[in-house]
């Protein structure tokens, strides 16, 4: 079902009321993602860059959010990675959004894609596979992020989307921790929180961290209701993005906090994962609306 909303090379789902539009080439990203034909998503324009633009929505792993200067400790051994936002010094989002998936399995409301990819003078390579299903109760989100490397190795993984805020739009969720952050988005405290419940007034602004989140979140817009429901690895971190007078709203489930290899007071609140060879990090999101 290619549609114009769907870029050539573009894969188009349709099922249960939902409709959606992932792009492989472009280290899979949403393009578009609708519910009865009220976009969902803010649809990512024909020819922009997934990655350069606060449209649709991507995928972050093996790392999510920022590391300082690029600096990965592991074991005893300092590993650096290419810092890719300047402005502020950090390597951010990871690296599978930056290259191609394959088209494992495609039928009309279900996706297959997969991207096997190792990262430059590390000993870090992943084997990953992400599901995508339109159907009745939701559109579900899965990812398994395996260690496909020789070591035993740090992982980490999110969801990136740019919600739709159309003015009345209220945020509510519940977490235990918010994390005070400097002036290059990176944690300096963690203080206790019960989350947000409210209109822009509670959450515009926020380029925010938030752990012991209970997995569930609301978005309620006046013309839909939209429910997140996360497990496995995305059960337990948020990041909320709301950039003032964009009319965006980024509530992203993720695996860690962010730069938490290079804060380690911070690691009971959600670390990196060390995967053994061949083990596996798991992630689930489903997207209900009504």
């Amino acid at each position: 079902m290619a549609g114009p909303e769907t870029p050539p090379g573009g894969v188009a789902l349709a099922g249960g009321g939902w409709e959606a539009a992932l792009l492989p080439e472009h280290g899979a990203a949403m393009a578009r993602l609708a519910w009865q034909g009220r976009e969902v998503i803010l649809p990512l324009p024909l020819g922009a860059d997934p990655n350069g633009s606060f449209a649709g929505a991507f995928l972050m792993a093996p790392w999510t959010n920022r590391l300082d200067d690029g600096r990965l400790p592991v074991g005893g051994m300092l590993y650096h990675l290419p810092v890719n936002r300047p402005v502020d010094g950090t390597a951010i989002h990871g690296l599978l959004r930056d290259r191609p998936w394959a088209v494992e399995e495609q039928g009309p409301a279900r996706a297959v894609l997969r991207q096997r990819g190792a990262a430059a003078g590390l000993p870090w390579a992943w084997d990953a596979r992400l599901e995508v299903t339109l159907a009745e109760d939701g559109a579900a989100i899965a990812l398994a992020l395996a260690n496909a490397g020789d070591l035993p190795f740090p992982f980490g993984c999110g969801w990136h989307p740019f919600f739709l805020r159309p003015a009345g739009t209220r945020l509510r969720f519940a977490a235990t921790t918010l994390f005070a952050r400097d002036a290059r988005c990176l944690p300096i405290a963690a203080q206790p929180s019960t989350g947000v419940d409210g209109d822009d007034a509670a959450y515009e602004g926020l380029d925010t961290h938030f752990a012991g989140w209970d997995g569930v979140a609301e978005i309620r817009r006046p013309d839909m209701a939209l429910r997140l429901q996360a497990s496995g690895a995305w059960a337990g971190n948020l990041q909320v993005f709301a950039p003032p007078g964009s009319g965006i709203l980024c509530v992203e489930p993720v695996s860690h906090v962010p730069d938490a290899p290079n804060r380690p007071e911070f690691a009971v609140h959600g670390p990196l994962t060390l995967l053994p060879p061949g083990a596996a990090l798991e992630a689930r999101l489903l997207l209900s609306a009504a």
